[in-house]
């Protein structure tokens, strides 16, 4: 290229200059992170949580498997197949996929774009002797008449200089939509585990009250056969057996009642581990776990621990970052562009030096009236970043409802089931007592029916309080974030690593099956 070349050149090489200054501008508000106001600001210490004795954190929440505190490995073996085969979270991490793949997209705005094109054309013109041209390319007579051959070769590059950041404000956006993603997915692990360790326990209570429910038709069996020996000794009446018999087909009904429900929680845990309810099945076993206490941490530990929390934390950070790229639309763009190639009227000479064209040359756009469209845009923004702020604010105010509401249910529940077992033994011992003088026929078959009814019931409360005293306890691991650390989401690339190696591992399961 020669001195005057590059003279001509100068222009467009200062304009590249100025355009790389430029840069380091980006319009649009910085991001800060939402502010909780006084009456939404987290507190101190949780309301329920003053008397309360937490396990230590370390104990539990190291390795993320909380579910491991209720001591059951039948338990452990379930939720370890949720992160293989639930479908809803293979659904989630696919998204998450999206969203990084999003990332990329945005970043591509940054490097320039090279095109190349080649074409061979004939054709007649209205002149023998007139030329055409299209694009980079134009054409010399190649034969009589106005007819002419074109061959044409050329490579264009172009690059939109990001002068007022929105380029940069995009990407910002997309990497906290990705973000988002990230814990959502979390988010959807963490439901997925909650729910069936919930479920399991459930289904061991069910199996402890058809273990009562069985005890107690061989119980009232026993019952039936006293009530129909006073009877055939003439000590009372025909309707003490009628009562007897009701008495232990109503407690037969109900044992076979209880096998309703069991069928659909299993066929629940099945669904949640991937499988369908004829492959799937849990024996019946008695039930070990008890409800453990679960560390508590402090009220501002959810603001990281809570896969909810932060998913919409990133969304008010995305939300944001649009507003910059909505703005950035009402200064002008300059796009830097260059080409160059070969072309020719003969096949022979298209590719020779004096078939060389090139160009070289910026260009600054910038829109006059638009009708307020730009302004509808950044008003758009605005509002849609107000909505994520005041989403992010509910869901933390309804994390600390959560967590209060569960250690309100534990505190309390484990008071009312310090009193219901002092209920059932004064039932039982009824049961005892009036047995003994309906025996000895002091009183009648009613009070026998009224003392096993009401052992019957205090049983089936216990079972019921503890039912809700496990579900209370994995309520309470979920609304604290589970064993999630909310510093994961820093950096996107391990986290993509793990989701393509799970989808990897699923495309394998799936295949085995």
């Amino acid at each position: 290229m020669t001195q005057q070349d590059l003279l001509k050149l100068k222009p467009v090489l200062m304009a590249l200059a100025v355009s790389l200054a430029l840069t380091a501008c980006a319009v649009g508000p910085d991001y800060v992170r939402p502010q909780m106001d006084e009456a939404t600001m987290a507190p101190a210490v949780f309301k329920e949580g003053q008397n309360w004795k937490p396990a230590q954190p370390r104990d539990l929440m190291a390795d993320g498997k909380w579910w491991e505190m209720f001591n059951d490995a039948q338990l452990n073996a379930l939720v370890a197949q949720v992160d293989v085969s639930n479908q809803n979270l293979a659904l989630a991490e696919a998204n998450f996929r999206s969203a990084v793949a999003l990332v990329q997209s945005s970043r591509s705005a940054y490097s320039p774009t090279l095109s190349a094109s080649a074409g061979a054309s004939r054709g007649r013109s209205g002149s023998a002797g007139s030329s055409t041209s299209s694009g980079t390319s134009s054409s010399s007579s190649g034969s009589s008449g106005g007819v002419r051959n074109s061959y044409t070769f050329s490579l264009t590059a172009a690059w939109e200089a990001d002068i007022w950041g929105k380029v940069r404000r995009d990407v910002e956006s997309s990497q906290a939509s990705a973000q988002a993603s990230a814990a959502d997915l979390a988010g959807a692990r963490l439901s997925a585990q909650a729910q069936v360790a919930q479920n399991y326990l459930q289904l061991r209570v069910l199996d402890a009250q058809q273990q009562l429910l069985d005890d107690t038709v061989q119980a009232y069996q026993r019952s039936l056969e006293v009530a129909q020996n006073q009877y055939n000794a003439g000590m009372v009446a025909k309707s003490d057996v009628i009562q007897a018999q009701t008495q232990l087909k109503s407690a037969q009904a109900s044992a076979l009642d209880n096998g309703v429900t069991r069928a659909q929680i299993e066929h629940a845990i099945a669904l949640l581990v991937g499988k369908t309810p004829a492959s799937f099945s849990l024996p019946r076993s008695p039930l070990t776990a008890v409800a453990p206490p679960v560390p508590q941490g402090v009220p501002s530990m959810l603001l990281e621990r809570r896969p909810d929390v932060a998913a919409a934390e990133r969304r008010v950070a995305s939300a944001n970052a649009k507003i910059g790229v909505a703005k950035a639309a009402y200064f002008p763009s300059l796009t830097l562009s260059a080409s160059g190639g070969y072309q020719s009227s003969t096949f022979a000479d298209w590719f020779t030096l004096p078939g060389r064209v090139w160009s070289l040359g910026p260009q600054l756009a910038q829109t006059i009236f638009d009708g307020g469209a730009r302004q509808a845009a950044t008003d758009q923004a605005i509002a849609s970043y107000d909505g994520t702020v005041a989403t992010y604010k509910q869901t933390v105010l309804t994390a600390f409802q959560e967590v209060e509401d569960n250690l309100a249910a534990l505190r309390i529940l484990e008071q009312e089931a310090a009193v219901q077992s002092e209920a059932l033994q004064a039932a039982r011992q009824a049961v005892t007592l009036v047995t003994n003088q309906y025996k000895a026929g002091t009183v009648s078959y009613v009070n026998v029916i009224t003392a096993q009814a009401t052992a019957l019931s205090a049983e089936l409360n216990s079972l019921n309080i503890l039912n809700r005293r496990m579900a209370a306890s994995v309520l309470l691991a979920k609304a604290l974030g589970g064993g999630w650390d909310g510093h994961s989401l820093d950096d996107l690339g391990p986290l993509e690593q793990q989701s393509a190696e799970r989808a990897r591992g699923l495309k394998e399961n799936a295949a085995l099956r």
